[in-house]
């Protein structure tokens, strides 16, 4: 969660989507929470295919 919490401010891609959560009512732990999964995947997707992070292609 802290993880989640720092890309929610600091990483553009994952900064839109918790803003984007927002603007749909959610609150500030849902969204955090929905931040969490999406970089869980991000992170299971790279260790899976071996190849570097790129934000455009995931978020």
């Amino acid at each position: 969660m802290i993880a989640a919490t720092t890309c929610s401010f600091h990483n553009s891609p994952l900064n839109a989507y918790y803003k984007k959560k927002r603007e749909q009512g959610k609150h500030h732990l849902t969204a955090t929470g929905a931040v969490a999964r999406k970089l869980t995947t991000i992170i299971y997707a790279v260790f899976r295919d071996g190849k570097r992070y790129e934000a455009k292609k995931f978020c």
